[in-house]
C-alpha cells in the first residue's frame, strides 16, 4: 500500500487604487494590483520542522517579517496556557533560561566569577601570569620536585662555576 500526500499553502490578493486621494496617488507603481502564490510540498514523510520550514517560506511570501515569524513561533510555547513543564523542557531543548531563572543563574556567575578571581592569582597570590607557567602543566608534582632540586644543586651558592679563575 503506497500513501501519497501534498500540502498547499494559496495566497490571492488584488489591490485597487484609488488615483484621487493625494499622497496615495505617487506609490501606485509600489503595489502590483494582482498577486497569487501556491506553494506544493510533498507531505508524506515530513516532520513538524520541516512543516514550519514550509509555512516560514509562505508568510515570507505574503509579507512577513522574519522576526515576526520566530515571534509567532515562539508564542506556541511561550505563552499561559501551556505548561511551564513544557516551556522548561524546550528551553532544557535550546539552553534558553527562562525570566524567572535569571536571578539564580547570575547567582551562579558571581560565584564563577569570584572563584576564577581567587584563583588567577595563584594560591600564592604571586602567579600573574598563567600562560607563562603553562609549560610545567606537563609534568607531574613528583618530577617537578625532581626538577627544583637538580635546579639548587647546580646553581647554589656553594659551587664556584669559574672553578676558582674568577
Amino acid at each position: 500500500m503506497t500513501y501519497e500526500a501534498t500540502v498547499q499553502f494559496k495566497f490571492d490578493a488584488t489591490y485597487t487604487p484609488t488615483y484621487g486621494s493625494g499622497f496615495g496617488s505617487t506609490v501606485v507603481d509600489d503595489f502590483i494590483p494582482e498577486e497569487h502564490y501556491l506553494i506544493t510540498a510533498p507531505a508524506a514523510d515530513l516532520n513538524s520542522t520541516q512543516y514550519f520550514k514550509l509555512f516560514e517560506k509562505f508568510m515570507l511570501c505574503v509579507g512577513m517579517t522574519p522576526e515576526s515569524i520566530r515571534s509567532g513561533a515562539m508564542s506556541l510555547v511561550f505563552n499561559d496556557y501551556v505548561d511551564e513543564k513544557e516551556q522548561r523542557k524546550v528551553c532544557k531543548e535550546y539552553e534558553i533560561t527562562m525570566d524567572e531563572d535569571l536571578e539564580k543563574k547570575f547567582e551562579e556567575w558571581k560565584e564563577r566569577d569570584a572563584e576564577w578571581a581567587r584563583l588567577k592569582p595563584g594560591p600564592m597570590g604571586t602567579v600573574d601570569n598563567l600562560g607563562r607557567y603553562s609549560i610545567f602543566t606537563q609534568y607531574t608534582d613528583d618530577q617537578l620536585e625532581v626538577m627544583v632540586k637538580m635546579y639548587d644543586s647546580l646553581y647554589s651558592e656553594d659551587i664556584d662555576s669559574a672553578n676558582g679563575v674568577a
